[in-house]
């Protein structure tokens, strides 16, 4: 496994990190609950030592189900959590203030069963609260003990100049990133070449359309939200678009004996130095083809052609 250190902070973490959004056991298909603890375990026993979940993933459920698969190996690993969205009364709506930071960390805390959380995310701004007011409520936090870092999540370049302004106080953003989503691959550089934060990606395999498990065939239940429009990795053009990625990652994959999910992972690795894949996983077998990214590097004439065919 390979390690990086988040931004100017002490987090060595794994460049392959477990996502948590399918450990909240909503939206993905059929999720079961012992598969999801044993991928933990797999991704433990691998080298995975960073995982990353939120809050409002399964309304709960997924901090939940993290802190049951790492049972007393909680001091082993990095957990990162977010904060910032809001679901009440069947409403979802965001919410940076520092009453709601507070109440939400409380939360987090209990769900994960630990002391402390390694990194604390914004999962999203509000439009409404300053960042240095977020910050001040986060130090507040760090000074309690109750969080060691924070970092950020789906910014944009609005956010630019405030995040610039304190941005010692961060060591790492989220944002999409994929051979099907390069949208914020300008964006990703900026801020980890001019303001020196760790990117991690989510979205590294499309949701899965990078898997190669998909046809042109596929169709959703209505248990998965990949059945609805608004993912648009699976439907009309972008789907046609995304299969044609999967086709050009298939000859690399065999050559390398290596998972074609294994070759997504590691054409972010290689293309944007230094950051950390965020991969989700329901089972043993998904977590364990996403290590396959790890300790490896594409040829230059292999980042070419995935180059290529993504633009």
């Amino acid at each position: 496994m390979e390690y990086v250190t988040l931004g100017k902070s002490d987090l060595s973490v794994s460049r392959i990190c477990m996502g948590g959004c399918p450990m909240g056991q909503y939206g993905w298909g059929d999720v079961q609950e012992k598969e999801l603890l044993d991928a933990i375990s797999a991704a433990i026993d691998n080298g995975v030592n960073f995982f990353d979940t939120a809050d409002v993933y399964g309304m709960g459920t997924s901090e939940q189900t993290l802190a049951k698969g790492l049972g007393n190996r909680r001091s082993d690993v990095v957990i990162a959590t977010k904060f910032g969205v809001r679901v009440e009364n069947g409403r979802t709506f965001y919410d940076n203030s520092a009453e709601w930071i507070r109440k939400a960390v409380e939360g987090s805390l209990k769900r994960l069963n630990t002391d402390y959380i390694d990194l604390y995310q914004i999962h999203y701004r509000d439009g409404v609260t300053p960042l240095a007011d977020v910050v001040e409520s986060l130090l507040q936090l760090q000074q309690q003990g109750l969080i060691r870092h924070f970092g950020l999540s789906n910014v944009f370049e609005k956010d630019f100049q405030e995040i610039a302004n304190l941005k010692d106080y961060f060591v790492s953003f989220q944002d999409e990133y994929s051979l099907a989503c390069r949208k914020n691959e300008a964006d990703i550089q900026h801020l980890a070449q001019e303001l020196s934060l760790t990117p991690l990606t989510w979205g590294s395999l499309g949701q899965g359309v990078l898997t190669g498990k998909y046809t042109a065939e596929t169709e959703f239940g209505n248990n998965d939200r990949r059945s609805r429009d608004i993912y648009v990795n699976f439907h009309g053009e972008k789907f046609r678009q995304n299969l044609r990625i999967v086709e050009a990652m298939r000859p690399i994959a065999a050559a390398h004996g290596k998972s074609i999910a294994a070759v997504a992972i590691r054409f972010i690795m290689d293309y944007l130095p230094s950051s950390v894949v965020l991969c989700g996983a329901k089972r043993p077998d998904q977590i364990l083809g996403n290590i396959q990214g790890a300790d490896w590097q594409l040829a230059a004439t292999e980042l070419d052609i995935l180059n290529s065919v993504s633009l």
